[in-house]
């Protein structure tokens, strides 16, 4: 800790407000808001801390600088915009530079409605994010398919019409649009048309089916049948349009579900926007954070990301768990729209929860996009093995694992396996078996080292190269065991782990303490994949030796039929079954006759 930082600790004030930490190079690496910022800076400061990311992040800080601020939620409110200035390193980021589209309605006399990716707070309305430009362009193309909304960019105001300083264009003549330039259609009545279109923009087509409805049978009473057929005509059109949207919930309650999937720095969101119960909308994020980040600070950062604008807050919002900061939020809400959106986690079985699990499915799909690109770019290296080195700390991409486990039954017919995996997939050409003959009683740590010594001193005595991975079944005695006689069998540059099954712990060598991988890791489930795979060859062959020794006792205790014997029959029929109903001219083409009548008698006396 520098002088600078600890004179700062001291003074500290307890006021709300914003931090940022500063490496050497005077470059913001991260920003953060507290309610009490005397409390929470000096926090990180502590004995006591155990997160890696906190332990990495505050052996680079060098400087540290406050905004002191009025309330919490303005200090969120400053949090999230120097977030998206500065970009730490250590904070959640959108992935994309670039800024999303949105559809802008301009605060005009007769409004504008185009596609822009630059926000102008000048009283416009806007719509979005668009996080994919063909949902963005569709719903252009269905707006003035249905309405007349003018395409011009002239501002037009009544001054401009009464001077006549702009002419109708083509749109006018092929009726797409009814001419507000020369006052053809009355304010009141565009901007009618506007909020219908807006309407249709936040998702309430049923809404405007039933208004149009209504102004349809107005019209015909009225006996302006070409109008009544104009708006039957929007109807039909927004009927067909209401249809393919997916029924989604039969409360009709507007809920937004966000389902997030994270792996390494990788973060994706996955956005459904459910209005009066149909699926209206799907928003996707690419978000990038510290590895490991927790779920609660992921769920945070989205929400704030996606409603930090001028995004429609929902009755309801889905989420996997409380999202960290959740009273900031709350009240955050409530200041942007004078309204709280009721956080939902749902626990039993329902529609929500389906819901939920869709999303969450579809962030993991986005995810997996993301690392095949970049498996892509990496020269086709398999995702799940740089996850690998990464996660195990290893110095090169695990091409080759071999992974070994140890079967036997009180003790007895004690087997060992050895399962090898190339470029992340099992090559059973190559797997092996191992019969334990210099260990008595059941010892895994000994059967560890007879079956790894074996393996290995023929590599040391070929000159081979060892595998990228060695791996063992079992915890920190088996690895134990592996190193020790790895090393005195002088096997160099061998990576090696162990895996425990009990709560699925990884151990290093010269780590006294097990490592914990994410569950949601990919790496975590193929060490799992190859793990269970030694385990089930070894379970195999250890079936295959009691029900061979089995199986030999039993034909030995014939008299007159010795090992060799009962050898033979084992290797020609599959089961002793086969052997008691065989004839006896198939027993004596394998054993003689003599020897398959001794066989044949004694199954019939018994």
């Amino acid at each position: 800790m520098t002088e600078s930082i600890k004179n700062k600790l001291e003074n500290l004030p307890a006021n709300p407000g914003v931090y940022q930490f500063f490496d050497k190079s005077q470059k913001i690496i991260y920003v953060g808001k507290a309610k009490n910022l005397r409390n929470r800076v000096r926090s990180y400061f502590q004995n006591g801390i155990t997160s890696p990311k906190t332990l990495a992040m505050v052996s680079k800080v060098e400087d540290l600088q406050l905004i002191v601020t009025d309330s919490e939620v303005e200090a969120l409110v400053l949090e999230n915009n120097l977030i998206k200035e500065y970009k730490p390193r250590y904070n959640i980021n959108l992935k994309d530079d670039k800024s999303f589209p949105y559809i802008r309605v301009t605060n005009e006399p007769y409004p504008q409605i185009y596609p822009t990716r630059n926000i102008e707070k000048d009283g416009s309305k806007y719509f979005g994010p668009y996080t994919e430009v063909k949902s963005m362009k569709n719903s252009l193309r269905l707006i003035n398919k249905i309405f007349k909304i003018r395409s011009c960019k002239y501002f037009i105001d009544d001054e401009v019409i009464e001077k006549k300083k702009i002419k109708v264009c083509l749109d006018y003549h092929i009726k797409k649009c009814d001419g507000p330039c020369e006052g053809l259609i009355s304010q009141v009545d565009y901007n009618s048309m506007v909020n219908q279109v807006i309407k249709l923009l936040r998702g309430k087509t049923e809404d405007l089916i039933a208004e149009l409805n209504s102004e349809m049978n107005s019209a015909a009473s009225n006996l302006n049948f070409e109008k009544a057929a104009e708006i039957r005509d929007k109807i039909d059109q927004l009927k067909v349009y209401s249809s393919k949207q997916k029924i989604v919930t039969n409360d009709f309650i507007d809920r937004d579900i966000i389902g997030c999937a994270s792996e390494g720095k990788d973060v994706s969101a996955t956005i459904l926007n459910v209005r009066n119960g149909k699926l209206v909308g799907k928003r996707q994020f690419n978000l990038t954070a510290d590895a490991n980040e927790e779920l609660d600070q992921i769920y945070s950062a989205v929400i704030r990301f996606y409603y930090s604008e001028f995004v429609e807050i929902p009755k309801e919002i889905v989420v996997e768990v409380q999202p960290f900061d959740y009273d900031t939020l709350l009240e955050w809400f409530k200041q942007k729209e004078s309204k709280e959106p009721k956080f939902i986690i749902p626990q039993r079985k329902s529609e929500t929860k389906s819901l939920l699990e869709m999303c969450r499915q579809n962030a993991i799909l986005q995810l997996k996009e993301i690392q095949l690109q970049r498996m892509k770019k990496e020269g086709n290296v398999p995702y799940v093995l740089a996850a690998l080195k990464r996660d195990l700390r290893l110095k090169n991409i695990p091409n080759r694992i071999e992974c070994f486990d140890i079967s036997n039954l009180q003790g007895t017919d004690t087997v060992a396996s050895m399962v090898v995996f190339v470029d992340g997939k099992p090559k059973k050409s190559e797997y092996r078996k191992f019969i334990i003959n210099e260990v008595e009683g059941p010892n895994d740590f000994a059967s560890m080292m007879e079956v790894i010594k074996r393996r290995y001193s023929r590599v040391v005595e070929e000159n081979q190269t060892p595998p990228d991975l060695i791996m063992v079944d079992g915890g920190k005695g088996q690895l134990s065991s592996a190193i020790k006689i790895l090393k005195e069998i002088n096997l160099a540059n061998f990576e090696i782990i162990g895996l425990a099954k009990r709560l699925e712990e990884v151990f290093l060598p010269e780590h006294s303490e097990a490592q914990t991988i994410p569950r949601t890791s990919s790496s975590l489930k193929l060490l799992q994949h190859i793990r269970d795979e030694a385990h089930r060859f070894a379970i195999t062959f250890h079936r295959q030796r009691r029900d061979k020794r089995t199986f030999t006792t039993e034909l030995t205790e014939i008299k007159g039929i010795g090992d060799k014997v009962a050898a033979k029959l084992l290797t020609e029929f599959e089961n002793l079954d086969l052997i008691k109903n065989a004839s006896l001219e198939e027993l004596a083409k394998v054993i003689g006759k003599a020897k398959a009548e001794l066989i044949i008698n004694h199954y019939q006396n018994n």
